[in-house]
């Protein structure tokens, strides 16, 4: 009404009070240009407290406010959980640290101790609200941290880089050599006798190959001989004729 009274003697400044309320059509109009004015203003002192978001200097007003802004947080925790069947826990500490809290089904510990584990568990077991963009993140963090930890290695193994060992580290590398060094020259000697095993056989094989080069050409040379002729036999020799001829002339 005073806002009202107000605008009334800024609109028709030369009208008395008891004037304009005589008069009903102005009296609509005045009421519908203030209700107008109220919202367009109202409207306007939202939009400036959602940008000028700032803390409450006067106590009086910080603390009715705080317990308004406290009851409707409260209860619209109340209402994700029961709408949505979502498990909410909310704190809530003023500033003179009195606590206000709000649970699921009254399970604060409990809660908590699920959020803790989603925490520090494994990061396979991170949420499944988690974007693929987000997995391959963690997944490129985890292969680099894994390519510098044998890459590291491979410099101990080399001899490098031991001045960050402790003499713990530096006994298990030892031992890790050792191993890799006998593992090394078993490998080294089983493929010493198959390489010899491997020239034994072919050995084997070129003997049995150059014996049967040689028995092939025995017999070539043996099949030659018995078809050459005595050239004797080729113009009809007798061996018993000259006898015969000799005892004809005694």
């Amino acid at each position: 009404m005073k806002k009202l009274s107000h605008i009334q003697h800024k609109r028709y400044p030369e009208r008395d009070k008891k004037e304009i309320e005589r008069d009903p059509l102005d009296i609509s109009r005045l009421s519908f240009l203030s209700l107008v004015l109220e919202l367009l203003w109202g409207e306007r002192e939202m939009g400036r407290g959602r940008v000028q978001l700032k803390r409450i200097e006067n106590k009086i007003n910080r603390q009715v406010t705080f317990s308004k802004r406290r009851s409707g947080l409260l209860k619209k925790a109340h209402e994700i959980s029961v709408l949505c069947d979502a498990e909410v826990a909310l704190v809530i500490f003023s500033s003179k640290g009195k606590l206000f809290e709000y649970s699921t089904d009254s399970c604060m510990e409990r809660i908590l101790e699920r959020y803790d584990r989603y925490l520090y568990s494994d990061k396979q077991l991170v949420g499944r609200d988690i974007s693929q963009s987000e997995n391959w993140v963690l997944e490129h963090a985890k292969l680099k941290a894994r390519v510098e930890v044998l890459e590291k290695n491979k410099r101990n193994f080399m001899g490098e880089d031991l001045e960050s060992l402790s003499l713990k580290d530096l006994q298990s590398l030892e031992h890790q050599l050792h191993a890799a060094i006998k593992s090394i020259r078993s490998r080294k000697n089983q493929a010493m006798y198959e390489s010899i095993s491997a020239l034994q056989k072919k050995d084997k094989a070129l003997q049995d190959h150059n014996n049967t080069l040689l028995k092939k050409r025995e017999g070539e040379e043996n099949g030659s001989s018995r078809r050459t002729i005595n050239p004797m036999h080729q113009q009809g020799y007798n061996p018993s004729a000259p006898i015969l001829f000799n005892l004809i002339q005694r």
